[in-house]
């Protein structure tokens, strides 16, 4: 029989342990950020091997996470399911309309002018490879996104401190991750704007995915946010 110090002994430990698996969580999310934002601000390559760097750096620290601490969730939200499809489906045409319209709206406010610069000078994203770049943001990169954010951030980061911290913490990630890549399109106040739209969106994202248990609702939902993106990506090549 287990004695009372022995059993305060053993709580002691896990409570270490829980300690040392958040920490250890919160610097392989911020470390996977940071390898993204220095890749896009920094060192600046083609859009193909960028997209190659994404996808290793997406996928392997959540896989090296989960050897070092075997509980870590990797695969319950990646259950298909139909509930909600019809609520993201209503979700993600309105988002398209609401991305085309206010650059319609807002074109002749703001400078879209440095986002084809950009595209064309940071990315390599020509009016040659724009449709196959088009198809793979909407499809491949929006679900590896979801997987990271919406699945490995949010599931482990709410099973280790809270539903809310979670909320903040993916979606705080989320929107931060983007920084380098919208670097020189708008002007600040218009710059904080978009980083507190994709913050929105990513508390948005957790809510749709927790009614339904899976990630596909939200993958559905930012596929026609690309969607949107892209119209206005190539209107700004053409």
């Amino acid at each position: 029989m287990e004695t009372e110090e022995g059993l305060l002994n053993i709580k002691k430990r896990g409570d270490r342990f829980l300690k040392k698996q958040f920490f250890c969580f919160i610097g392989a999310v911020v470390l996977a950020c940071g390898i993204m934002v220095f890749t896009d601000g920094v060192i600046m390559p083609g859009y193909a091997i960028k997209s190659a760097v994404k996808i290793a750096v997406f996928l392997i620290i959540p896989f090296i996470f989960s050897r070092f601490f075997k509980e870590t969730d990797l695969t319950s939200f990646l259950k298909f399911s139909k509930s909600g499809f019809k609520t993201a489906l209503l979700l993600g045409i309105g988002i398209y309309l609401l991305i085309t319209g206010g650059y319609f709206a807002l074109s002749g406010i703001i400078d879209f002018s440095k986002i084809a610069g950009s595209l064309s000078e940071n990315a390599g994203v020509t009016k040659e490879n724009f449709l196959f770049v088009s198809l793979y943001i909407s499809f491949a990169n929006s679900l590896l996104e979801e997987f990271f954010f919406r699945g490995f951030v949010f599931h482990n980061a709410k099973n280790l401190s809270g539903r809310k911290f979670a909320h903040v913490f993916s979606s705080g990630t989320f929107s931060l991750y983007h920084t380098a890549m919208m670097l020189g399109w708008f002007s600040l106040p218009v710059f904080a704007l978009a980083l507190f739209g994709l913050f929105a969106g990513g508390i948005i994202f957790n809510r749709l995915n927790e009614k339904t248990g899976s990630i596909y609702s939200s993958w559905f939902v930012h596929m026609f946010a690309n969607f949107g993106i892209n119209t206005i990506g190539f209107i700004l090549l053409k």
